[in-house]
């Protein structure tokens, strides 16, 4: 009897943490929606998205994770080649290769610590965003 209680309380915080994922996600679409125009991710020519903090998360397997205009969560991988797939084309914009992968395989309890990490950062994006009419001295934007 002990094991099947112990069997239902890590399936109800399963549930929990699943449901947790579903909801921040909706959450961070939301957010993601309000910050439009996203702004531009650093060193890029072609992506606009918000690195994600990865503190909390322990897996060496992902690298730069990012939240998009679509309020999705993305690995970017971005590369630069200038050799025989480009046609040894000397133009670095045509030579970029800049891919969002998506991360369809995170599971729920990463996918949590993530999208709150990605949310806090929208929403000091959203908050610093509100305030920079009153910092030029002009009236805030309803």
């Amino acid at each position: 009897m002990e094991e099947d209680d112990a069997l239902a309380r890590k399936a109800q915080a399963d549930m929990v943490i699943d449901r947790t994922a579903q909801h921040l996600r909706l959450l961070l679409e939301e957010a993601a929606r309000a910050l439009r125009p996203f702004p531009p991710f650093p060193g890029a020519f072609f992506t606009n998205a918000v690195e994600v903090n990865l503190e909390g998360i322990a897996r060496p397997d992902i690298g730069c994770i990012v939240v998009a205009e679509d309020g999705r969560l993305y690995e970017l991988e971005m590369k630069i080649d200038f050799g025989e797939e480009f046609g040894d084309v000397v133009d670095p914009v045509q030579a970029r290769d800049e891919t969002l992968k998506k991360l369809d395989d995170l599971h729920p309890r990463d996918e949590v610590v993530l999208a709150y990490n990605a949310l806090t950062q929208l929403t000091a994006l959203l908050i610093e965003r509100a305030q920079e009419p009153r910092a030029r001295g002009g009236a805030a934007p309803d």
